[in-house]
């Protein structure tokens, strides 16, 4: 079997024998649907870029490439409309004119292929030529296809001058479609956000959107009825390959790539390119993390002060999941539309979603790259090292553990930023979670919150952080709120630990343990 790992050509996957997962009933559902203008959110690497291809063949009037395909016997027209394709990813976008030159590039090229001539340089402008000279060339109404309509947005996230030019320019430019309205046959856009709070949109006013819309919800991605349908055979061999049952093989597969859900009561969906890869090389990994993770969503979880541990299992509103505002980025709405959370259960009579992470692969891929940002470099694996750390945790070593933190805050390179306790709990969770610890930060209890607590199947330990303050007075409310009564009876040594961190130099400053 040849898997289509990185190639997005439906024509391409067609000719040349690749497996192709039929999605064309649902190409002829939506080409035959009420919606004249559609937009899909996906994560990257979901398939999106096939999905356009494929509606692009579609439209293009290639019958013989849909030869077996459920749309052979749905399609009986065929008709071959002219078709605008802009594909906005494969680009950097650090300057207005990375973006004027892709544009001109797609405008250039659909020029010469329908002899439009235009002698304004705003691309709007051209755009409206184009569309026009399509149209009449063919005399058929002009499809167009915006793939990764927000890359510029979201590369420019946090740069507001920049973020706001890229806007602005998108903005007359999709709203062409809305002036040419009956020169368009159809029209479809994806991204992995939808900017619904940037008004880039606002000349599109009727642009229906699918990406929570449960007849469209396996509309990208392999679902586990496509799993058994067209990779039998393959996952059979990865069994073989990893000394597992089929069985057994099909359950790891779920809990690494399955999970997605796109809307309440959905069916999970799996991760394709991670699939294909794992299926490919017969081995499973962390596919879909190697690929690149934006480094933004880092730094908007520390600017909006969120306790990791929260981040799966937070409860939202509809509303937060349906845009980005560029200005103020909401973490969890970037979080949801980039993958790394998806719907777990909708509470209908409160109307709120609950978010996780939809497997483990997403999982330890995303503590992989807080990591970078809350962890030490290893570059003394002697002393701050994470996995000297988490040696200290199993073996009970305490004492060289808090002076390993001591030593770790004391570092210039990583000297706390923003909420001092916040900092170290994050820090704490992510440490550990990487190293398949049991953490909690802010554990309740019947008398309070406990601010971290760590087990393992010997020890037990329990850290209060103060500032400003002596550690006695954090040991004290441990014993006084009995944060220490739930392991007493179960064999394991409980470790109480006060630490208090100084506000003037940033540091943790001070610790004391009772055993």
């Amino acid at each position: 079997m040849r898997y289509p790992i990185g190639i997005q050509d439906f024509e391409n996957i067609r000719r040349d024998g690749y497996v192709y997962v039929d999605k064309t009933e649902l190409v002829y559902k939506m080409a035959k649907g009420s919606g004249k203008y559609i937009f899909l959110s996906r994560p990257r690497r979901f398939g999106k870029s096939l999905f356009v291809s494929t509606l692009e063949a579609y439209f293009s009037g290639k019958k013989e490439l849909f030869e077996g395909l459920a749309v052979d016997a749905l399609e009986k027209d065929w008709i071959q409309y002219p078709v605008l394709r802009l594909d906005l990813s494969g680009a950097s976008y650090t300057s207005e004119q990375v973006l004027e030159s892709k544009l001109n590039a797609f405008l250039t090229h659909y020029e010469q292929l329908y002899s439009s001539v235009s002698d304004e340089p705003v691309a709007s402008v051209r755009l409206d030529t184009l569309i026009q000279a399509a149209f009449t060339r063919t005399g058929k109404p002009v499809v167009i296809l915006i793939d990764e309509y927000d890359k510029p947005i979201v590369d420019s996230l946090g740069n507001d001058e920049l973020s706001e030019s890229f806007r602005s320019l998108l903005q007359g430019f999709y709203s062409v479609m809305k002036a040419k309205d009956g020169c368009i046959r159809f029209g479809f856009l994806t991204g992995v956000t939808k900017l619904g709070r940037l008004s880039v949109f606002s000349g599109l006013n009727n642009l229906k959107d699918i990406s929570m819309d449960a007849r469209y919800a396996d509309i990208c991605g392999i679902s586990g009825k496509e799993l058994k349908d067209y990779f039998e055979e393959s996952v059979s061999e990865l069994a073989e390959a990893n000394g597992l049952s089929v069985e057994k093989c099909y359950e790891q597969l779920a809990a690494m790539y399955d999970g997605y859900h796109f809307c309440e009561n959905a069916a999970g969906v799996y991760n394709p390119f991670s699939l294909l890869n794992t299926l490919d090389s017969l081995k499973f990994g962390t596919y879909w993390f190697s690929t690149g993770t934006p480094s933004f969503l880092v730094r908007f979880l520390e600017a909006g002060k969120y306790k990791l541990e929260n981040v799966s299992g937070i409860k939202v509103s509809p509303f937060i999941l349906s845009g980005v505002n560029a200005s103020r980025p909401n973490a969890i709405t970037l979080l949801y539309q980039t993958g790394y959370l998806t719907v777990k259960d909708f509470d209908r009579s409160a109307n709120l979603y609950t978010l996780g992470y939809p497997n483990k692969e997403v999982e330890d891929s995303f503590m992989e790259s807080l990591s970078e940002f809350y962890t030490p470099i290893e570059n003394n694996p002697d002393t701050l090292s994470v996995y000297r750390f988490v040696e200290d945790i199993r073996s009970g070593n305490v004492e060289m553990l808090m002076r390993r933190f001591t030593a770790f805050f004391a570092d210039m390179d990583y000297q706390i930023q923003g909420d001092a306790e916040l900092y170290f709990q994050n820090t704490m969770y992510v440490m550990l979670k990487l190293m398949g610890q049991q953490v909690q930060v802010e554990r309740h209890t019947s008398n309070g919150r406990i601010d971290v607590l760590i087990q393992t199947d010997k020890f037990v330990y329990i850290i209060e952080l103060k500032r400003d303050r002596d550690p006695q007075d954090a040991l004290d409310q441990i014993d006084g709120k009995g944060y220490d009564w739930p392991f007493l009876a179960d064999g394991r040594k409980v470790f109480r630990i006060g630490a208090t961190f100084s506000t003037a130099n940033r540091r943790l400053e001070n610790w004391e343990v009772r055993h």
